[in-house]
């Protein structure tokens, strides 16, 4: 793997925790608390595993921004978007742990209360996670 390989890899691992979240929250549906259990904990990891790859990749490009090469309205639609994922990725690097904190805990009802606030954050940030891959690298690169 080499360094042009980490953003896709890291696009992968969103893809895949917003697969988990989706299988956890129809099994949470279902009532099978276990098997939500193991696909919540699994887009923990894997939303771990991200981050570890998304820091990674920005110490090993010295934080350079990648420019988005869209024009005109997609352009505003990019940025917004951008602007909400970031400003979301940051709040469930707190709201995550701490949910899941409270069912690990037994707090059932807090933990259900939190993640009906938390679940639609994660998964709007997972997804426009890779919606942010695939304007920057493959719908709209920069020429530069």
């Amino acid at each position: 793997m080499t360094i042009n390989d980490i953003p896709a890899f890291n696009a992968a691992l969103n893809g895949l925790a917003t697969v988990l979240m989706t299988g956890g929250f129809i099994f949470i549906r279902a009532k099978n608390a276990h098997v939500h259990r193991t696909f919540m904990l699994s887009a923990g990891v894997v939303s771990a595993i991200f981050l570890v790859g998304y820091v990674t990749h920005k110490v090993l490009v010295r934080g350079v921004h990648t420019p988005f090469g869209g024009e005109g309205a997609i352009r505003a639609v990019y940025y917004t978007m951008l602007i909400t994922h970031i400003l979301l990725a940051m709040s469930i690097a707190y709201l995550v742990p701490k949910t899941f904190s409270l069912a690990i805990t037994g707090q059932f009802e807090r933990h259900k209360t939190w993640a009906r606030i938390v679940f639609p954050i994660w998964y709007y940030v997972s997804i426009t996670g890779v919606l942010v891959y695939f304007f920057l690298y493959q719908w709209w690169p920069s020429a530069a």
